[in-house]
C-alpha cells in the first residue's frame, strides 16, 4: 500500500480524536478540554467501552456538546475494540489516538501532524523517548519493559522505532480505514506497528512530553499485558 506524498492543508485538515474510555470518571472533561483548546480543526470520538464508574453519566453531558460524539459498548471489550469502533466512525482525514488518563498532552498535535501534512509521512508516532518538554521519571523496570518491547517489535518488523508501546499513534485516515484490529487489549499497540510496517508506509517518529501515572493513580497496564504484547508481536509478524 502507498500513497501519494500530497500535503495536507490547513483548511483541508479534519483531525478525528479517538479517545477509549473506561472507568475515567477523574480525568474525562479535564482531557476533553484540553483537546477542545488545542487549534485545529477536529472531532472528538469517546467510546465508552463498558464503563461501572460515573463516566457514563460524565459523556451523557459531554455528547451535547458540539464536535463530540459518543459511542458506547454495552460490556468492556478492551482498548483494541474501542479503537476499532472509534476508527470506524472517524469522518476526518487524519486520526490521532488520545488517552483519557492525563499522561498524553494534546498541545503535542501540531508536531505529530507535520510530516503527514506536509505530505511526508503516512504515520506518526509520537515518543516518549525522544523528550520534547518534559517527561515524568519512572521506575526503571517500566522503562527497561518499554524499551524491550520495543527492541522485539523492531526485531519482527525491521523498523527502528524508539517507542512503540507510545498511546500517540497519528494515521492517513486510508490507513486505518483498512485496517483489521483483532486485538481487544494493550496488545494493539505491537498490532497496528506490525500492521503499517507490512504495508511499508511512510513512518515518522516525533517527540512528545509524557507524564505518566502509577499504578495506585490509576494506571490499567499490567505485567501481564507486557507478556500478552510478546505474544502478538511475534503473532502479527506472520497472521494479518
Amino acid at each position: 500500500m502507498k500513497w501519494q506524498p500530497t500535503p495536507i492543508s490547513k483548511e483541508e485538515l479534519l483531525l478525528s480524536v479517538v479517545i477509549p474510555v473506561y472507568n475515567e470518571e477523574a480525568t474525562l472533561e479535564a482531557i476533553v478540554e484540553r483537546v477542545q483548546s488545542v487549534d485545529l480543526r477536529k472531532e472528538i470520538i469517546l467510546v465508552d467501552d463498558g464503563s461501572s464508574d460515573a463516566t457514563p453519566d460524565i459523556l451523557d453531558k459531554l455528547e451535547r456538546e458540539e464536535g463530540i460524539t459518543v459511542l458506547r459498548h454495552d460490556k468492556n471489550r478492551g482498548k483494541g475494540a474501542a479503537l476499532k469502533t472509534g476508527f470506524a466512525h472517524a469522518r476526518g482525514n487524519v486520526v490521532v489516538i488520545q488517552d483519557a488518563d492525563m499522561e498524553y498532552d494534546p498541545h503535542d498535535y501540531p508536531s505529530l501532524l507535520k510530516p503527514i501534512v506536509e505530505g511526508r509521512a503516512d504515520v506518526v508516532f509520537g515518543s516518549r523517548f525522544l523528550v520534547r518538554e518534559y517527561a515524568r521519571v519512572h521506575l526503571f523496570s517500566h522503562y527497561l519493559g518499554n524499551r524491550f518491547l520495543t527492541f522485539l517489535s523492531n526485531v519482527f518488523t525491521g523498523l527502528n522505532l524508539t517507542d512503540m508501546e507510545t498511546c500517540y499513534k497519528v494515521f492517513r485516515v486510508e490507513v486505518v480505514k483498512g485496517m483489521d484490529l483483532k486485538s481487544r487489549r494493550f496488545n494493539v499497540e505491537p498490532e497496528m506497528t506490525a500492521k503499517v510496517a507490512k504495508k511499508r508506509l511512510r513512518i515518522y517518529e516525533v517527540p512528545v512530553s509524557y507524564a505518566g501515572r502509577d499504578f495506585h493513580e490509576g494506571k490499567k497496564i499490567s505485567w501481564r499485558d507486557g507478556f500478552s504484547a510478546i505474544w502478538a508481536i511475534v503473532k502479527f509478524r506472520f497472521v494479518d
